[in-house]
């Protein structure tokens, strides 16, 4: 976190703040904010406490105690495991001379910090399958939604849609806030910036976890593109083909097919990783991709028979509309959940 946080006390531009916010003083974070802040006394911080969150999304109660004190009208959200550059703020922030933008977000690349294959496959599935989903998100409609490591909006369009309050009650609040922005007949803009969004988690029972939570969250976000997503992956469709093949004589003509797809596989890696994320390790483990592609294809099929998430310490269960409920806690304990 101190690598991470610290990157923002280096952005190359001319005036900005930085807000933090926590529940409480003593929040660890918090001590290492102190700390940046003292070794960078230049850069003006504000340092915020909101105590227990009232709202469901506990984010983005957060969000709304920041969003008062702010003195700038260009609000920058990020998240805790992001790493940025110091030319990250001009690259997210140059497209506000258009009047008709409203929100600027980022693709990102999966930086496996600590090794682990684990943690290498989850960033392969973040700098290669989420972009290519954001890619053709963006080619079919338009940018409509929002990437949670990078959001860069205009107060005043925080404003017109209700403020943070309004998103207090979703689990994907990225989504919602760049969705109701476009709604407001504002342009989100996707930049040409990518960020790194650094992985945690390294053992495979949290990693996979995590990868099912953000499956479910965008089957209830975009239902309709969720569903379409299944499409996407390539590894089931040759495997199936393979056996298919095989089963009708021809286990030959099966193979090379499958061969062509782990291929398209392992080039779509090596492409969306050079060119569009700029992820020497997409391109270095492009051979793995195959392996990360029937995994994603797994935890898509798993994201349709459960409803309930995890956040930090905290279980919810998502209704309809991507809305959440607080599962209580003496449900938890008598282990009622998926």
């Amino acid at each position: 976190m101190r690598e991470c946080l610290e990157g923002f006390f280096r952005l190359d531009y001319p005036d900005y703040e930085i807000l933090f916010c926590a529940r409480s003083e003593n929040d660890a974070g918090l001590v290492i904010a102190r700390e940046l802040a003292t070794k960078y006394p230049k850069i003006p911080v504000r340092i915020l406490t909101c105590g227990e969150p009232p709202w469901p999304n506990a984010r983005c109660y957060s969000l709304n105690q920041m969003k008062a004190a702010a003195r700038h009208e260009i609000l920058v959200i990020t998240d805790s495991d992001v790493r940025v550059k110091a030319e990250y703020l001009r690259a997210v922030v140059d497209p506000f001379r258009r009047e008709e933008t409203g929100m600027v977000t980022c693709v990102y690349r999966g930086v496996a910090a600590q090794g682990g294959f684990w943690a290498q496959l989850e960033g392969l599935g973040m700098s290669v399958e989420m972009t290519s989903g954001v890619l053709v998100a963006d080619m079919l409609e338009g940018m409509r939604f929002a990437l949670g490591p990078s959001m860069v909006v205009r107060k005043e369009c925080v404003d017109q849609i209700g403020g943070f309050e309004r998103l207090g009650d979703y689990y994907a609040d990225d989504f919602m806030l760049g969705n109701l922005i476009a709604e407001k007949g504002k342009t989100v803009v996707l930049s040409h910036h990518a960020i790194d969004h650094c992985i945690v988690n390294t053992k495979c029972a949290k990693s996979l976890a995590h990868q099912w939570n953000w499956m479910k969250s965008t089957r209830f976000s975009r239902p309709k593109g969720h569903l379409g997503t299944g499409l996407t992956f390539g590894l089931p469709f040759g495997l199936l083909t393979f056996m298919a093949a095989s089963l009708l004589g021809h286990p030959r003509i099966g193979l090379e097919l499958l061969e062509w797809t782990v291929l398209a596989r392992v080039l779509q890696s090596m492409l969306v990783g050079w060119f569009v994320v700029k992820d020497d390790e997409a391109v270095r483990l492009a051979w793995l991709y195959p392996l990360r592609d029937l995994m994603g294809s797994i935890l898509w099929i798993a994201s349709y028979v459960s409803r309930r998430v995890g956040w930090r310490d905290d279980l919810f269960e998502i209704t309809s509309g991507g809305v959440v409920r607080l599962v209580h806690a003496e449900e938890r304990r008598a282990g009622v959940h998926h």
